[in-house]
């Protein structure tokens, strides 16, 4: 029974991905806390230049202004973060409560995440003010992947330094 607790970690934090997609934006937006704390405006002329079309609105300093500009860059940034940890946290769960290879464990971890990545986006659709994005499952996944590769690389440094001391 034991065991099975580590599956807490994987849906607890499904919960809280839950929770912030159920948040409308405006109770999200960091951009005051932002502007309250540091003056970025010293990044503009190192930024500025940059521009380009996200989920068919233009990202650039002029568009979103310097902070918005950085938040975006943070809130996309979070994507990648949360569902890395989400596919650590199931890997453990997995690890911890099943006998299955690694292999197995890496592709379930993975594909779990892809799937609540997808369904994430879905709930989000339906949160006033907040709008499913395809290129946000697309960041999930591949936050996804470095966690999958991540926990490869620790695995094979894990069993290298192991035989070495053997």
């Amino acid at each position: 029974m034991k065991k099975y607790l580590y599956w807490l970690l994987p849906f607890g934090w499904m919960g809280i991905i839950f929770y912030s997609s159920a948040t409308p934006y405006e109770q999200q937006d960091i951009k005051p806390l932002m502007g309250s704390l540091i003056d970025f405006s010293l990044l503009e002329p190192f930024v500025g230049w940059i521009s380009f079309n996200y989920n068919h609105s233009l990202v650039n300093v002029d568009v979103l202004g310097i902070n918005g500009f950085i938040e975006f860059f943070i809130r996309k940034g979070a994507h990648v973060t949360v569902f890395f940890l989400l596919v650590c946290f199931l890997y453990i769960a997995f690890r911890k409560s099943t006998d299955f290879r690694i292999e197995i464990r890496l592709i379930f971890s993975f594909l779990l995440t892809v799937i609540y990545a997808v369904l994430d986006e879905l709930h989000q659709g339906m949160t006033p003010n907040r709008t499913p994005y395809a290129g946000d499952v697309m960041l999930d996944s591949v936050g996804g992947l470095l966690a999958v590769f991540c926990i490869i690389m620790i695995n094979g440094f894990g069993k290298r330094r192991n035989s070495a001391h053997k």
